[in-house]
């Protein structure tokens, strides 16, 4: 009998009524129920066990020891090995960087590893914990699609959040942080990136036929589906509307760049009849007026201030200012 590894992330049975029973370290995998068996692929004694293993061929070793990361399915009779990918929320990733997730499911024992935690999987431990989760390996795969799905559509809804926050600040004429609009437009695009194939990965499962897989499963499976078919339109609407939202950026740069020149402008014409005046009268030539006047400045000093005044009046007449 083939023992469960030591250093396991889960070790457990599924009771078949929504609750489950822990594994013993180094235990037999058991013949009276389903086991679940979760590791960290990058743990050097579980990529041992991995490599070592019987229970698994070539192809699954090669999957859950991370050789490859798009999501993925393939069918080994009435086995399944599945790569998927749920939103990263580990402190110091972004959570574009989809944490894979991969799982060798049979109707007896459920094989999963993944590199970095994922809430998801947290997720579906605490339901088997209280009672209210999964009753064989068919409703687990769902439950953890439905749960990678919910974590998804909860990071989208952020991410519409922070588009709308960023549309009242454009509609308010306020500039967003550098680098904001930006990220939110990458975020978009990865998590779209992941999204997209996981979508087919799921209506394809939703139609294969297996026979630990029931119609109910099916139905769920499809239901799943159908929303990530809505999280992806709306990451669509969102990738158009940070677009719109760019151009609305750009032009509110433009026209404070120009109505800055057009304020430079003004005063450089403003300063222009006070520039000849003092060019013209600085001049070191005999005959200048008022030469010898002790009050030729303070009239030279008015007649500038009047000049400017009369233009600026001109100016505002003509509403250039």
């Amino acid at each position: 009998m083939e023992q469960v590894p030591v250093n396991s992330i889960y070790r457990l049975v599924l009771d078949g009524a929504g609750g489950m029973r822990p594994l013993a370290a180094g235990a037999g995998l058991p013949a009276d129920g389903p086991a679940w068996v979760h590791l960290d692929y990058g743990d050097p004694e579980a990529a041992h066990w991995l490599m070592h293993t019987p229970l698994l061929n070539e192809a699954a070793r090669e999957a859950l020891l991370g050789q490859s990361s798009r999501p993925k399915l393939v069918r080994q009779g009435d086995n399944l090995l599945l790569i998927l990918r749920g939103i990263n929320h580990n402190q110091g990733n972004r959570p574009e960087e989809m944490v894979a997730l991969r799982i060798f499911i049979t109707p007896e024992l459920i094989l999963s590893s993944r590199r970095r935690p994922l809430l998801s999987e947290q997720d579906v431990c605490d339901q088997l914990e209280q009672g209210a989760g999964p009753v064989n390996p068919g409703d687990w795969l769902v439950e953890m699609c439905d749960a990678l799905t919910d974590r998804a559509g909860e990071f989208v809804e952020e991410l519409h959040d922070q588009i709308l926050e960023l549309e009242e600040a454009v509609l308010e004429r306020k500039l967003p942080g550098n680098g904001r609009l930006g990220r939110i437009r990458k975020q978009l695009i990865l998590i779209r990136r992941y999204l997209s194939p996981q979508r087919d990965l799921v209506a394809r499962l939703a139609n294969e036929k297996i026979g630990w897989l029931d119609e109910d499963d099916r139905r769920r499976l499809q239901d799943i589906a159908d929303r990530l078919r809505r999280w992806l339109d709306d990451l669509d609407a969102g990738v158009a509307r940070t677009a719109v939202l760019a151009d609305e950026i750009n032009n509110l740069m433009t026209e404070a760049t120009n109505r800055r020149a057009y304020q430079i402008s003004v005063m450089a014409l403003l300063f222009l009849p006070a520039t000849f005046l003092t060019g013209l009268f600085g001049i070191n030539l005999g005959g200048i007026p008022g030469a010898e006047s002790p009050l030729a400045f303070w009239i030279f000093c008015l007649t500038v201030l009047v000049l400017g005044v009369v233009l600026g009046f001109w100016l505002k007449l003509r509403r250039w200012w």
